[in-house]
């Protein structure tokens, strides 16, 4: 009698449980929501005044990116070493993450509870050359600087926060597991059996616009391919076609593609600006 009372309180729990959570969460949504709503207006002018790529999005991509963003940022703690915190620090990094995973289901890379800001290079471990990021179980490490430097240039092909927002994605598919995304998991393996090959032979001397560093072990060359992917696209998918094309099915986005987008849209407003002063 005693085990049926038991199993009759966890079968209560149990449908309690999924009964109660769709409500908690539509909740707990709208009040994100009303939060972002009152702050939306801040973000949009943070980041359309660093973030180039925002530009490129229409307005529903925008509106969607702002709010992951938001919600980012909302889940992460920030902690800042030796550099003075400013507002726009956060929700930049939080950009960054947003860019990264806007074309995937899950983005909010739920095992990095803290990122930690430093202002400049910095040594870590045993390593005798310094770093300007990094990504460990205790967190994400990113220099401001050269962060700040990675946004503002895209003509150079460094974005230290696409970087290691590139390992930590990795890290959370397939170290911990505790974000997985069926998408990325399913077309990494293909990105793989394009990108490996590339990366084998850049093992064996060959050169490529990845460079030297993405060479040092696969998954250094899975996080220099997205920095170049969104900062010098054209040049990546003349170079190497298979690769860029597989990393843009993989995060379900082509910058190329969101770039002629948006020309096309002012080629248009420009007709039809002509076409009423006519």
């Amino acid at each position: 009698m005693e085990i049926v009372i038991i199993c009759l309180l966890v079968l209560g729990i149990f449908l309690s449980y999924h009964i109660l959570c769709a409500p908690i969460e539509q909740l707990v949504m709208y009040h994100l929501k009303k939060g972002f709503a009152s702050q939306k207006n801040y973000y949009r002018e943070v980041v359309s005044l660093y973030i180039r790529y925002f530009h490129r999005l229409d307005p529903e991509q925008q509106e969607k990116f702002l709010f992951r963003t938001y919600l980012f940022h909302k889940s992460k703690k920030f902690h800042y070493v030796g550099v003075r915190p400013q507002t726009e620090m956060p929700v930049l990094i939080s950009a960054v993450a947003a860019q990264l995973t806007l074309g995937l289901e899950k983005f909010t890379l739920n095992y990095f509870r803290d990122i930690y800001v430093l202002e400049h290079d910095y040594h870590y471990g045993y390593y005798s050359l310094p770093f300007m990021g990094h990504v460990d179980s205790s967190g994400i490490y990113l220099s401001w600087t050269n962060f700040l430097q990675g946004i503002r240039n895209n003509s150079d092909s460094n974005n230290v926060g696409l970087h290691e927002m590139a390992h930590a994605l990795a890290y959370v598919n397939f170290v911990t597991k505790t974000e997985e995304d069926k998408h990325f998991k399913k077309e990494f393996k293909n990105f793989s059996k394009v990108a490996r090959p590339v990366f084998q032979e850049m093992q064996k001397g060959r050169k490529t616009l990845l460079g030297e560093y993405a060479a040092t072990n696969y998954h250094e060359f899975w996080a220099v391919s997205v920095e170049i992917f969104f900062e010098n696209p054209v040049r990546f998918k003349h170079e190497l076609p298979e690769v860029y094309a597989a990393l843009a099915v993989l995060l379900n986005q082509d910058p190329i593609e969101q770039i002629k987008h948006k020309r096309n849209i002012v080629y248009k407003k420009a007709e039809e600006q002509v076409a009423l002063s006519a």
